[in-house]
C-alpha cells in the first residue's frame, strides 16, 4: 500500500512538473537570418536596397535586447513609413526658407538683432557660397543641420550667438528626436563619426535611436495604438493622459490631455497638479507626497503609485464604471515643417493603420 502511494505521490509530481514546464515554456529564438527574412517579407514592395535595411533593423533590435517579434517588427516598419517612406533623409518641400523663418523667430526671443542674423549669413562659407544661399538651396534636414553646424563654427561668435539655435530637432527614418539620442548614445553600439546628431540621420542611427525611442521602455498597453502616440508626445504620454482624465471626472476640474503630469522646470504646481492637491483629503495625501508621486509619471512604477491608484478609484466611483487606463493625448502638432492642423491622436492613427496592414502581410 505504502509503495503504491509512493508511486502515485511521484506521477502525482512529474505531471505537475510537466505542466510547469508547459506555462513557461517559450518558443525557441530565431536566427538572425530568420528574422532578416521576415523583415524582407513585412517591408513595403517598393523599399529600396531591402536588405541594407532589414540589417540595420535586425542590428538595432539585437543591439537593444528587444525582441523581434512580428508585432514590434511591424510597428517599426509602420512609423518609418509614416515618418519618411523609408528613406534615410527625406527631402522637405520649402526647407530653406522653413529654416530660415524659424531662425529669426528664435533670434527674435533670444532678442539678437534681424540684422545681425542676416550680417552672419551674409559670411562665405568654405564652398565660396554665402551661408544665407546654403540654406536657400537645402533639400534635407541632414543637409541643413551640416549646413548650420558649419554655420556657428565659422561666423564671429557664432558659437556664442547661434549654437542653440540649429533648427533642426528630428531627423533620419523614423524621425527621433536628436535631444533623445544624445540622451541614450551611451550604448549606441557603432563608431560614431563627428556626433551623434549627424548618426541619427544615417539609415543605422536613425533606426536605432527611432527602436530605443518606440520600443525601449515597459509598458502595460493592451494596443500598440498608444505606442505611436508616445512615440510622437513622449514616453508615457497616453497612460498619463488617461490619468488626467481621471483626476478631471475626480475633481471636476478641465484639464488638458496632454500627458504632462508636472513642470519638471519649476517648483510652482501646473494645472495637473493643482487638480490633484483639491483631491488630497479624500486621497489622504499631503501636496508633497501628490509632487513626489508625480514625478513618477515617467516611469512604469507610476501605476503602482498609491496615487494613480486611489485616483482611479475615486473616479471609476464617481463614473460608475472603469475608466480608460490609456487615452490618445490631445495634442495640436507644433513644428515649422507643419503646414495643417495636425495631432497626436492623427499621427496615432494613421501609423496603426499602417502597421494593421503589416500584420495582415
Amino acid at each position: 500500500m505504502q509503495a503504491h502511494r509512493l508511486i502515485m505521490s511521484i506521477a502525482a509530481l512529474l505531471v505537475l512538473a510537466g505542466c510547469g514546464s508547459q506555462r513557461t515554456q517559450e518558443p525557441p529564438a530565431r536566427t538572425p537570418a530568420e528574422v532578416k527574412a521576415e523583415i524582407l517579407r513585412l517591408l513595403p514592395a517598393k523599399t529600396v536596397d531591402r536588405k541594407g535595411w532589414a540589417t540595420d533593423i535586425y542590428a538595432a533590435f539585437a543591439a537593444q535586447n528587444i525582441a523581434p517579434t512580428t508585432q514590434n517588427l511591424c510597428a517599426v516598419l509602420a512609423v518609418t513609413e509614416q515618418e519618411s517612406t523609408f528613406q534615410s533623409d527625406p527631402s522637405v518641400p520649402g526647407l530653406g526658407k522653413i529654416a530660415r523663418d524659424e531662425i529669426d523667430r528664435r533670434a527674435a526671443k533670444a532678442h539678437i538683432p534681424g540684422l545681425l542674423v542676416s550680417g552672419a549669413l551674409q559670411v562665405r562659407s568654405p564652398n565660396g557660397k554665402s551661408y544665407s544661399d546654403r540654406l536657400n538651396a537645402a533639400r534635407s534636414e541632414k543637409e541643413l543641420s551640416a549646413i548650420f553646424d558649419d554655420f556657428i563654427g565659422m561666423v564671429p561668435m557664432g558659437q556664442t550667438l547661434f549654437a542653440g539655435f540649429n533648427p533642426v530637432h528630428t531627423g533620419g527614418p523614423m524621425q527621433v528626436s536628436i535631444d533623445f539620442a544624445e540622451q541614450q548614445a551611451k550604448d549606441y553600439p557603432y563608431p560614431v563619426e563627428g556626433s551623434i546628431r549627424r548618426e541619427v540621420f544615417t539609415r543605422r542611427g536613425g533606426m536605432y535611436f527611432g527602436i530605443a525611442h518606440l520600443l525601449g521602455y515597459p509598458v502595460s498597453y493592451k494596443q500598440p495604438l498608444y505606442r505611436f502616440a508616445d512615440f510622437n508626445a513622449g514616453w508615457y504620454a497616453s497612460r498619463n493622459a488617461a490619468f488626467q482624465n481621471a483626476v478631471s471626472r475626480a475633481s471636476g476640474i478641465p484639464l488638458a490631455l496632454d500627458g504632462d503630469l508636472v513642470r519638471y522646470d519649476s517648483i510652482m504646481p501646473g494645472t495637473t497638479e493643482k487638480a490633484v492637491r483639491t483631491l488630497g483629503k479624500q486621497l489622504d495625501m499631503r501636496n508633497p507626497t501628490i509632487r513626489d508621486q508625480l514625478e513618477e509619471g515617467n516611469t512604469l512604477a507610476f501605476e503602482n503609485s498609491k496615487l494613480y491608484q486611489r485616483v482611479f478609484e475615486l473616479a471609476d466611483k464617481a463614473e460608475g464604471r472603469r475608466l480608460p487606463r490609456a487615452v490618445l493625448p490631445g495634442i495640436v502638432l507644433q513644428s515649422p515643417k507643419i503646414t495643417r492642423k495636425l495631432t497626436t491622436a492623427w499621427f496615432a492613427k494613421r501609423v496603426d493603420e499602417r502597421y494593421q496592414r503589416c500584420m495582415a502581410r
